[in-house]
């Protein structure tokens, strides 16, 4: 689609580090003080720099898998983002009644193994060293053996798990529960989470560590980052998929209102710098989507109060990600302008006229558009007439852009190639996987069971789970999260 369609690692690894932040329940800079804490922590344990930046690239990372088991979380516990919160906290109760039925391991394993493969999947497209990807996939193994998803014993993991675990359990701890209750916390852990020798360091240093981080400003945090080794080139597109892994029926969400809005804004005359920046804010607009259980995105009728002004902060919490993400500053604050209306009926600001830019309108009138045209649990999608016409009355009433719209629609009825297809060859596309195969797996990366993949295909269960396994064995991966995430890079859903 765009032109010099690229970021840097590092920006990348911000954004999901935010994203993550949000969908555990943390502070937005949950994984940024983490981050310094496992450097140190790895520092004073003996470990050399090239050990020290693995456990930063680890910490950044550790979160980025949790958008992927949020449905599960969400099954499980009711609120994906409250009952993580909860756990990382060590509330107690917080395992409800898997945890009074003796099931807690059997419902945490498949959460676990989806965790750590799509966030070794994400280091691995991010080109980061084997070490990082390797910490990753194993990211809540225990030094007993007892942790996910292997049960491996201590000597068999990354000691960067060790670090990253430790360092998040003391920034999280303390803050929740003071410094003297993060260590009594902390010692309990001890000699079967992590290393009894470590969890004593991070016991003694603690006090001056924490006052040391809570010092430092945000310029100093960045610079330490900025000095990592994650400075390549990688596709943008990857924060996308990250974001929309967190609800099933979102699968290629992002890209397709990222496009979209690309396109609007070609037939609009933008310039190849506006297109870029309008295309980018189409990828990361949903970041903000993180802070919001998955219990109320699927609300199937009219949202309570409560929940609507929840869902009314996703915007706010988009912009809140420029803060974090300086290089993505300009893309950021106009994600979050697209859900904006013209007549100020549009939220988190209420901006109206004016004050909506170019790039806004157009977003605003994408994002709208592929809403429409996609299915959601409680509604089919629309035709392209209905949202034709639902956009319309938009425009009449003056809450859309009516040039934006025209645009949009002209562009998006002229049978134009999806990006995805343009930037793969048919050939390649069609030669890793079958016609069925596609089918199959573009209905369960949109959370269908085989059950309905079966009914919608009309074929039997037993055949929809053979091209199921066959999908996943030609993707290399276990589960239907990293099946999804490989599809989308690749341009197969």
């Amino acid at each position: 689609m765009a032109d010099a369609s690229t970021i840097r690692a590092l920006d990348a690894v911000k954004a999901l580090a935010f994203i993550g932040d949000l969908s555990m329940g943390q502070p937005t800079d949950h994984s940024l003080r983490t981050s310094w804490l496992a450097a140190r922590l790895a520092a004073e344990a003996g470990h050399d720099d090239a050990q020290c930046c693995v456990v930063q690239e680890v910490s950044l990372l550790r979160w980025s898998g949790c958008t992927a088991n949020a449905a599960g979380f969400s099954e499980w516990l009711g609120d994906d983002i409250g009952g993580r919160e909860a756990m990382l906290a060590m509330r107690p109760g917080w395992g409800g009644e898997a945890d009074v039925e003796g099931r807690m391991e059997a419902t945490i394993q498949p959460l676990a193994q989806i965790h750590c493969e799509v966030s070794g999947e994400i280091a691995r497209m991010l080109g980061l060293e084997e070490m990082t990807q390797t910490a990753l996939r194993h990211i809540f193994e225990a030094w007993d053996g007892g942790g996910f998803p292997e049960r491996l014993d201590g000597a068999r993991v990354p000691q960067a798990v060790f670090l990253v675990a430790l360092a998040s359990d003391l920034e999280i701890l303390s803050r929740v529960y003071g410094l003297e209750g993060a260590q009594t916390l902390i010692a309990q852990k001890a000699g079967r989470q992590y290393p009894a020798a470590l969890s004593r360091i991070a016991c003694e240093r603690a006090a001056g560590w924490l006052a040391e981080l809570d010092q430092q400003s945000a310029a100093n945090r960045d610079a330490t980052l900025d000095a990592l080794p994650m400075q390549q080139s990688t596709a943008p597109e990857i924060v996308a998929d990250v974001i929309d892994l967190k609800l099933p029926w979102m699968a290629g969400y992002s890209r397709r209102v990222a496009e979209a809005a690309a396109g609007c804004g070609t037939r609009l005359g933008f310039d190849a710098e506006l297109r870029q920046r309008t295309y980018l804010a189409g990828l990361i607009h949903g970041m903000g989507r993180m802070a919001v259980s998955n219990a109320i995105w699927n609300t199937p009728g009219r949202l309570s109060p409560a929940a609507w002004e929840k869902v009314r902060l996703v915007p706010y919490w988009t912009a809140r990600a420029g803060k974090q993400i300086g290089a993505l500053a300009r893309e950021t604050e106009i994600a979050s302008q697209a859900y904006e209306r013209l007549d100020g009926s549009g939220y988190f600001r209420g901006a109206a006229g004016g004050a909506i830019g170019a790039e806004a309108r157009v977003l605003a009138a994408a994002a709208c558009w592929v809403a429409l045209r996609s299915p959601r649990p409680w509604r089919a999608a629309l035709s392209t007439d209905e949202a034709a016409a639902v956009l319309g009355e938009e425009v009449r009433a003056v809450r859309l852009d009516a040039g934006s719209v025209d645009a949009l629609l002209s562009f998006e009825t002229d049978g134009h190639e999806p990006a995805a297809d343009r930037n793969r060859p048919a050939a390649a596309r069609a030669s890793l996987l079958s016609p069925r195969e596609a089918e199959v797996l573009k209905h369960i990366s949109l959370g269908a069971s085989n059950k309905e993949v079966a009914r919608t295909l009309q074929m039997s269960p037993s055949t929809v789970r053979t091209h199921v396994e066959s999908v996943f064995r030609k993707l290399e991966c276990s589960t239907r999260a990293a099946a999804t995430l490989k599809a989308s890079t690749l341009g197969l859903i």
